[in-house]
């Protein structure tokens, strides 16, 4: 038996024929598509928040609540990012880090993973972002040099197609191919006009192959921090989920900040 601990965060990934997961517990990197039609048993053992490393109870996005309120790392323009201000050298809570974060290129794309969507993120975290989302099909259709310009951009085209993916949906599979690049021209009408000398009008799309053995038809959250342990057969990682045989699934990314163990 195999056995590993740390704290979760999200799982790391690499697309070659399909995507390799790797399960990041701070120590060891765990290749967990070997552990595919395998028995994996998960264990909460403690928090530890990824800024202070204290055990306190997570809140969000990995952090403690006095974390979450404080650093940079979880300021609004994170999840919003039409309010991002360091273009106008704005500070929120830490303008350095607000300048290295928002001041590169970054991306906004379509993705279908349960539906079509758009999204934004830094150009470095494309494939990882469509990736963690998901998506088997997805495509850029703006390359513009701040993270406010994106937003601005994410803002007008979300009135016309969504901006979340229904989880449950792209777990199941129950997905269909959509002509991404018809949609991008569709689409391109809604664009503010400071972002058209951005738009990218000869990308094609990328695809994106899961390793999943088998899809559930039902599906059943784990919450671990209640449940304490689990033990189930690994048949397929999507998204950043495990998906277990008896239609259990667990999402890694937003337990995020949890102490576990892992064993094989």
């Amino acid at each position: 038996m195999l056995r590993f601990e740390g704290v979760l965060q999200k799982m790391p990934t690499h697309l070659r024929d399909q995507v390799h997961y790797y399960m990041n517990l701070g120590v060891d990197l765990i290749h967990m598509n070997e552990f595919l039609d395998k028995e994996i048993h998960l264990q909460f053992l403690k928090y530890e928040c990824l800024n202070c490393n204290k055990d306190k109870k997570i809140f969000r996005q990995g952090f403690c609540y006095d974390c979450f309120y404080a650093i940079p790392q979880a300021g609004d323009w994170i999840m919003k990012p039409e309010l991002s201000k360091a273009h106008l050298d704005e500070e929120d809570r830490d303008l350095e880090y607000e300048k290295k974060v928002q001041l590169q290129p970054h991306i906004v794309y379509l993705a279908n993973s349960s539906n079509v969507k758009v999204g934004v993120t830094r150009k470095t975290q494309v494939p990882t972002r469509w990736i963690d989302q998901g998506a088997h099909e997805a495509l850029e259709i703006l390359e513009v040099p701040n993270r406010y310009l994106a937003g601005i951009a994410e803002v007008a085209l979300k009135e016309h197609v969504a901006d979340k993916t229904n989880w449950r949906t792209m777990l199941k599979n129950e997905i269909e191919d959509v002509n991404l690049e018809v949609t991008r021209d569709q689409l391109k009408q809604y664009l503010p006009q400071e972002v058209l000398p951005y738009f990218l009008d000869a990308n094609t799309e990328t695809n994106i192959k899961f390793p999943v053995l088998a899809y559930p038809k039902k599906l059943k959250s784990l919450n671990l921090e209640k449940k304490q342990h689990f033990t189930g057969k690994l048949v397929g990682i999507k998204g950043q989920y495990l998906i277990f045989e008896d239609y259990t699934v667990f999402n890694v990314r937003s337990n995020e900040g949890l102490y576990v163990s892992l064993e094989v």
